[in-house]
């Protein structure tokens, strides 16, 4: 078993565990590991549930809800900024055709010295 799944049964398994201290069934804890699913954001959870305690399954949800949330809007985030990078280099290095050698125009003006 290599080091990811390792780490991922680890946060599963001790999400589970969270949550049934808290009194709630283990169905609830694996539907969030399943929503969830990366060790980061389930140790995010665990964190929640230890500190907060909550006492509805509805908070748990909730949590769980904005985690995926934020988990979401920070990948939206690293697509802008990847294809800003792109476009900024595009913009830079022009598209590679014989035009951007020239010049923006195309019109050789002899100024090549």
């Amino acid at each position: 078993m290599d080091e990811n799944k390792r780490r991922w049964l680890y946060s599963r398994d001790n999400l589970v565990k969270t949550i049934r201290s808290l009194g709630f069934p283990d169905e609830l804890g694996e539907a969030v590991v399943k929503n969830l699913g990366s060790p980061k954001a389930m140790d995010r959870m665990t964190s929640y549930l230890t500190n907060m305690k909550p006492t509805t399954p509805e908070l748990v949800v909730d949590e769980m809800l904005s985690i995926r949330s934020e988990i979401e809007a920070w990948r939206v985030k690293k697509d802008s900024e990847d294809a800003n990078a792109k476009y900024n280099e595009m913009l830079y290095y022009g598209l590679g055709n014989e035009d951007d050698v020239e010049g923006m125009d195309g019109v050789d003006d002899g100024d090549d010295c």
